[in-house]
């Protein structure tokens, strides 16, 4: 049967953490710069932990006010510097429960500089690399491209309620309806991402309706034969 992962970013103190960690292979753990506390990440890791989902590192900017979604202009070594502090900040949490962090998604603007932008791209390989681990990214992207040079393993990322722009990239959030609510267009979607080989689909954790998108996610693949199951096991291999 064929299988995709499902990803949702979680730790960041928003109330669905709970229900979406039943309905996913894979959870993007916040590192408490953008959002969260140790308590919040603690309490999703053990979670994570029971229900045998993987765990990956979400670190972004330290930007509460506007949880992690503000474009800023730093350096590849400020990127490298943040992500590193960053996952030795979860790493040190998750070890006490035995759990690994397996794989990186940075969150919010640091992932879509990094898709872009040379400097941030550069940064979050180089971090990538010096940690370890694999890295989740839109195929088309600057930072997927530059992968090999770093000898960092790129994760095919798709996302199910987001627009695309004619570059494979993401339309930003400021652009009308660059969020997709028809389910009909989740549904076309999905099946765009199934059909081009995503490996990973990212189901966002923070808004109203996200166990809404991840009941309609998980009856569409099962519709089309498409098992969940994580891109790796839980001690990253």
């Amino acid at each position: 049967m064929p299988a995709i992962d499902l990803n949702a970013d979680l730790g960041e103190g928003c109330p669905f953490d709970a229900a979406l960690i039943e309905r996913i292979s894979s959870a993007n753990v916040g590192c408490g710069a953008h959002a969260g506390d140790a308590d919040t990440i603690r309490a999703t890791l053990q979670l994570a932990r029971d229900r045998a989902v993987v765990v990956g590192a979400h670190p972004g900017y330290p930007d509460r006010e506007h949880f992690g979604r503000r474009s800023l202009p730093l350096t590849a070594q400020e990127v490298r510097r943040l992500v590193e502090s960053q996952v030795a900040d979860l790493r040190s949490l998750a070890a006490p429960l035995g759990v690994a962090v397996c794989y990186l998604k940075p969150h919010g603007a640091l992932y879509n500089q990094a898709q872009s932008e040379p400097e941030i791209a550069e940064g979050v390989l180089a971090a990538a690399a010096a940690l370890g681990l694999p890295l989740l990214a839109l195929p088309t992207s600057l930072v997927a491209r530059r992968a090999a040079a770093y000898g960092v393993p790129i994760v095919r990322e798709g996302f199910a309620d987001r627009r695309y722009r004619p570059d494979g990239l993401l339309a930003p959030r400021s652009e009308p309806g660059a969020i997709l609510i028809d389910p009909a267009e989740i549904r076309a979607q999905l099946d765009r991402l199934l059909a081009q080989g995503h490996q990973t689909i990212c189901l966002h954790g923070d808004h109203a309706h996200s166990v809404d998108l991840a009941d309609l996610v998980r009856e569409h693949l099962a519709a089309r034969g498409v098992a969940i199951r994580p891109f790796l096991d839980r001690s990253g291999s």
